[in-house]
């Protein structure tokens, strides 16, 4: 149930956010043709299950390199240094870093709700921007991901949250509809426009 009526705005209370390419994501200007085509395996549906076993918690870092080297065909240490670089080019979306900081101070509730690795969450929890959440629901401290439902279920009850009165917002539709099964009003955050997704935010919300 995507928003079609302005009168849902007034039952909202807890705003949901997932992390990556939603709140979270890399400066594209900042990395060489060779690292976006190393992880462009990220943008797939599904991803392989290498990622989504790092991202369950069920694979360490070393055990993840090591299947991603044998998924590109390279050294285990030059997947370990792509990771670790990966983590540290994570940077605060500023649009949407800003309609965070709009919301808090509008009362709502925010969370998280994202599939990330434990190299990962322990890196994104540090930024500023992080700190505005008052509680995360984290795939690799759970041991199930987005779009599998007990998720959804564990959020809701972990933070005694009203599915009608709670916005997940995510850029992958299968998330979202997922989400929408469990009585969540989904919003499809384009990760290609994240000003105009902001934009699109603001007019339901605030």
């Amino acid at each position: 149930m995507y928003f079609s009526a302005i009168s849902y705005i007034c039952y909202m209370k807890n705003v949901v956010f997932d992390l990556g390419r939603v709140v979270f994501a890399q400066d594209p200007t900042k990395s060489t043709a060779e690292f976006k085509q190393f992880f462009s395996y990220v943008s797939l549906t599904p991803m392989p299950q290498f990622w989504t076993d790092y991202d369950m918690g069920i694979l360490t870092f070393d055990q993840v390199a090591e299947a991603l080297a044998e998924y590109r065909g390279v050294e285990k240490e030059f997947t370990r240094n792509m990771i670790s670089l990966a983590i540290g080019k994570q940077e605060s979306i500023r649009p949407t870093a800003k309609l965070i900081g709009e919301l808090k101070a509008a009362g709502y509730k925010l969370y998280v709700l994202s599939n990330m690795s434990r190299e990962f969450i322990d890196f994104l929890r540090k930024q500023e921007v992080y700190q505005n959440f008052d509680g995360d629901m984290v795939s690799c401290e759970v041991g199930v991901v987005k779009p599998m439902p007990e998720i959804y279920d564990l959020l809701l009850e972990r933070f005694e949250l009203n599915p009608a009165e709670t916005i997940f917002i995510d850029d992958r539709e299968e998330n979202i509809k997922a989400a929408e099964k469990k009585g969540i009003t989904g919003f499809h955050f384009d990760r290609n426009d994240y000003e105009g997704s902001c934009q699109k935010l603001r007019k339901i919300l605030l």
